[in-house]
């Protein structure tokens, strides 16, 4: 048999430095990981399911439909098949605009959030009162008042209610949306916070500004810090953090004040009329304050929420196919560079088809599909072959973030250590913090202390769930974009290495 080119280089290098065969071939090794290009699910990202629950006639999740999200699928109206992790949570609270939530009701929330649990997905939620829009002879014409949403009192007693369920469920809440206030929970239309719509005022006064604030508030203080909660408009977090008066010129978030549990690094947002015109139907406007005129401001708060996004989970779903050729791929639109400079993690993949379809024909929506959030791709690790026992462990990992975004929660990095005789198991953790992970190439070298017997150990990677409910799942760890490194049954990333610690 004829020597192979990997075996002729090492003979080279040994000879060349003069140095013992046996001793240079267990010094250690350069694995290289061929990337995969299949589109698969991984927690907290891509394409969701949307689901909806009137209190009225309350439908709730169904584990065996929710378990096939994982596998390929397309909804009514798309062109285009996904898999996912995320499910869209609509509780429209229709019965409820004068009362407090009942005992019963709470109880089949509760439930929902148990069956997401079970089927191993996690929600993406928000609380609303209507989601129907009345025509009539209004200005707007296609949506008149009255909307139909609650008053501020109700909605903080709703929240105060709240409060535990969401606590409690942390664990499968990938992110809270405001909700409550206006159609759809949109913040837009509404009975009692201020209409900035041609239908009402225009703007927004201070009152209603403080209003709006009183309730975001409310929802970042009734749920655990690892929750974000998404907004429909950026100005609304500037106006918290900064004042009434805020500037759109105020200042985005640092990677210093990043993932910090405060306000300021929790306030995420949802656009939900994505590419929709040239400022997405009002998301990047000056609503103005009793002092002050609504402007225009789409340059400026653009590159805020670009800014902003990076250290945030971003998401929503596109709302009308107006805005063409601009929405869709390049290089006649620029779809992917909006998704990529806003940092996007998920959308809907009901809504609105029009224009998800479009990047079917147009070329770019298997990238979308596996960019959306994070997809990490493993390079190459450096590993040695051999380690007397009390040695040092030092392992070298290149990869490579190729997603729009980094992951928006934390979770441990860990290298396991697997003997193959006995299976037990040694977990070390890398000192990294993987919502940093930013698109780009990462770099993960660290010598660990070792304290595994005689043996032959495995090496993986593992990128489990934070919460210790979950974090033994594997639908909920991170599977690296390699070919045959995935474990479906434990969640591990094999890194098709093996030490001898003698």
């Amino acid at each position: 048999m004829k020597p192979s080119f990997l075996t002729i280089g090492l003979l080279y290098l040994v000879l060349a430095c003069g140095s013992d065969p046996e001793t240079a071939t267990l010094t250690n090794s350069t694995i290289e990981y061929p990337e995969s290009a299949v589109d698969f699910p991984n927690p907290e990202r891509g394409f969701y399911h949307y689901s909806e629950s009137r209190a009225s006639s309350y439908n709730p999740l169904n584990l065996s439909t929710l378990r096939n999200y994982r596998n390929s699928q397309a909804v009514s109206g798309a062109t285009y098949p996904v898999v996912s992790t995320l499910v869209f949570r609509y509780f429209v609270l229709d019965i409820f605009k004068n009362s407090a939530l009942t005992t019963d009701y709470i109880n089949k929330v509760k439930n929902d959030f148990s069956v997401a649990r079970n089927a191993g997905v996690k929600l993406v939620v928000r609380f609303t009162y209507t989601v129907t829009s009345t025509a009539g002879s209004c200005p707007e014409g296609f949506i008149c008042p009255p909307y139909g949403d609650a008053p501020k009192n109700i909605v903080l007693e709703h929240i105060s209610q709240l409060a535990p369920v969401l606590t409690e469920n942390a664990d499968v809440i990938a992110c809270l949306q405001m909700g409550f206030i206006g159609t759809w929970g949109e913040q837009y239309y509404t009975d009692y916070f201020g209409d900035a719509s041609s239908n009402g005022q225009s703007k927004l006064l201070d009152n209603n500004w403080q209003d709006r604030i009183d309730v975001l508030k409310a929802l970042l203080d009734a749920t655990p810090k690892e929750i974000m909660v998404q907004v429909r408009y950026p100005q609304i977090k500037q106006r918290l953090i900064y004042g009434i008066n805020a500037p759109v010129t105020s200042a985005a978030l640092t990677e210093a004040e990043a993932f910090s549990g405060l306000d300021k690094a929790r306030i995420a947002y949802h656009n939900d009329c994505l590419l929709a015109s040239t400022d997405d139907f009002g998301t990047y406007e000056d609503y103005g304050n009793s002092s002050s005129p609504r402007v225009t401001a789409n340059a400026t708060l653009r590159a805020y929420f670009s800014a902003d996004s990076k250290y945030l989970v971003v998401g929503g779903e596109t709302c009308s196919d107006g805005y063409s050729p601009q929405n869709d791929c390049e290089p006649a639109g620029k779809a992917e560079m909006e998704l990529s400079d806003m940092h996007y993690s998920f959308l809907n993949t009901a809504y609105n088809n029009q224009v998800n379809n479009d990047w079917v024909t147009g070329g770019c929506m298997e990238n979308i599909k596996k960019k959306l959030g994070y997809r990490f791709v493993l390079k190459n690790g450096k590993f040695p072959n051999q380690l007397e026992q009390g040695e040092n462990l030092t392992v070298a990992l290149e990869l490579d973030n190729i997603g729009y975004a980094s992951p928006y929660k934390y979770r441990p990095v860990q290298l396991i250590l697997k003997n193959k005789t006995t299976q037990a198991t040694v977990v070390k953790e890398f000192t990294t913090d993987i919502r940093k992970w930013f698109t780009g190439a990462i770099t993960l070298t660290e010598s660990f202390a070792l304290d595994a017997p005689a043996g032959e150990w495995e090496l993986f990677l593992n990128l489990p769930d934070n919460n210790t409910s979950i974090n033994t799942r594997p639908e909920y760890s991170i599977q690296l974009a390699n070919e045959g490194v995935w474990s479906e049954t434990t969640g591990h990333n094999s890194l098709k290495h093996t030490i001898i610690i003698k």
